[in-house]
């Protein structure tokens, strides 16, 4: 039987305005008017949840996977010279690769947050011996998303999965 690395966890770091503090579900009524705007949902598909839906959420990410050999990582993202959340990056870890998504606000985007929040979890993510690669899945569509993909080091695959193109980053060991 092949021993699982351990679990990673989400720990809290910082980008020069952000500080990615790990989920908890005490964040889903801030976190729900900022997810709320449905322009937010048409690469991802689905419709904002309500506080109660978004909590209810947060209590099966923090719990965590129920495969032992499954992180998941999730981080709301305070925008420091606003003391308020304004999104959210996530990293689910399965052996050496670990996919990342990202997600601003809408008041808040075009200030390149999402870029940084994803340079700094990738960062974060090449400091764990265990992650050697990391993905994303951005739609073909979604400019924007590309451009964070690119700003964090991903590059783009042949690779396609449900609509969306697979972006990915060696980490260097």
């Amino acid at each position: 039987m092949t021993e699982q690395p351990p679990r990673v966890r989400a720990e809290f770091f910082r980008t020069a305005r952000l500080d990615a503090v790990p989920l908890a579900v005490e964040h889903a009524a801030e976190m729900a008017a900022v997810l709320s705007d449905p322009a937010l949902h048409v690469f991802i598909g689905g419709t904002p949840a309500s506080p109660d839906d978004l909590r209810a959420r947060y209590e099966r990410l923090v719990a965590g996977s129920p495969d032992p050999a499954v992180s998941w990582c999730n981080w709301v993202l305070r925008l420091r010279q606003e003391a308020r959340l304004v999104g959210t990056v996530q990293a689910t870890v399965v052996g050496a690769v670990a996919e990342i998504a990202w997600v601003v606000g809408s008041p808040w985007q075009g200030r390149g947050l999402a870029s940084e929040a994803a340079c700094g979890l990738v960062a974060l993510l090449a400091r764990r011996p265990s992650v050697r690669t990391v993905i994303a899945h951005v739609h073909p569509e979604h400019r924007a998303s590309e451009s964070v993909a690119r700003a964090a080091g991903l590059e783009p695959t042949e690779v396609e999965q449900d609509g969306e193109r697979r972006w990915r980053l060696e980490l260097p060991r």
